[in-house]
């Protein structure tokens, strides 16, 4: 039998293998496109992680439930790392409270299911945030649990500001010293998200004065959270010492889109570094899409693949 044949054969049995047995192959490449806003055109994803290797603090808005997104978010620490940077994570999927349970984590001092068990990670942890955090621990990069402990922010959804004035001291040191919930360019896009959503008969009816108090008492809570983040990430990179480390935060977009809330709180208290925000896009075309339309959202707009739904699942 000649080698070409004997070729065929071969390769027709590893198909036959894969056929029977299920056996199949996934590439690891996602169609994207990046856009770079201020040069207001389309650039590679190592030409951003040049760029973002300068910065002091990175966020990195995210689509919670794109898994194309996620790799994306691993992909950006794997190149900060190929650089030499040292870099500090911080999450907003992890609460201030569980702290010292990630830090016992990341250092060897407990197992990750003693972790997981305490530390009240989301659904999607194994899938999507799994990988960040076990690349920090490798790395030997510390993690920040950034964001306020969930249960006050129910809290404050349901009461307003005030329910603060009522907790203990311990308890208030959990949230941020200062939380300011004005009435500007994202209420506004955070009250018309809300006001988007739709009534019990499907339908989206003008809001009621008991609906914008409910609105305000939300907002407040999302408030507290964006401070509490830049808060934190703004008390770690003051403490880093004089080598600073670059701080990438990760946080639902709608947290530092267009510059605001999280990326706001967290510039003005720390007006001197350089803060940049990536926000991450996930469309069906990627050659199709409109960068202009994303422009104002971050510095970096970052264009991932999504598969299309099938057409049951749209209904």
């Amino acid at each position: 039998m000649s080698r070409i044949w004997l070729r065929v054969v071969l390769y027709s049995m590893i198909l036959l293998s894969i056929s029977t047995f299920g056996f199949s192959f996934e590439s690891g490449y996602i169609p994207h496109r990046v856009f770079h806003s201020d040069d207001k055109k389309y650039s590679d994803f190592e030409a951003m992680l040049n760029t973002l290797a300068t910065v002091d603090v990175l966020f990195v808005g995210e689509q919670h439930d794109d898994p194309a997104t996620h790799k994306f978010e691993l992909a950006i620490l794997e190149g900060l790392a190929r650089r030499n940077k040292k870099v500090i994570v911080a999450m907003e999927m992890f609460e201030r409270d569980v702290q010292k349970t990630l830090t016992a984590y990341l250092t060897g001092k407990i197992s990750e299911e003693e972790f997981l068990k305490n530390s009240r990670p989301w659904g999607n942890y194994p899938s999507d945030y799994r990988p960040i955090i076990e690349f920090a621990k490798a790395k030997g990069w510390p993690v920040i649990a950034s964001n306020v402990p969930r249960k006050y922010a129910s809290q404050i959804a349901r009461g307003g500001l005030p329910v603060l004035e009522k907790l203990p001291e311990n308890e208030r040191g959990l949230i941020a010293k200062e939380i300011n919930a004005p009435n500007d360019d994202y209420f506004k896009n955070f009250s018309e998200t809300m006001k988007g959503h739709p009534g019990a008969d499907g339908k989206t009816k003008e809001p009621t004065a008991e609906d914008r108090a409910m609105i305000q008492r939300i907002y407040e809570a999302q408030c507290t959270k964006d401070d509490t983040m830049a808060e934190s990430i703004a008390e770690t990179y003051q403490n880093a010492g004089e080598e600073k480390p670059i701080i990438v935060h990760y946080n639902g977009a709608f947290h530092s889109d267009f510059r605001l809330g999280t990326a706001s709180r967290t510039a003005k208290r720390l007006p001197k570094a350089k803060v940049r925000v990536v926000s991450v896009v996930a469309v069906e075309d990627v050659n199709a899409v409109k960068a202009d339309d994303y422009r104002k959202r971050g510095d970096f707009i970052l264009f991932a693949y999504r598969p299309a739904k099938p057409k049951s699942e749209n209904k």
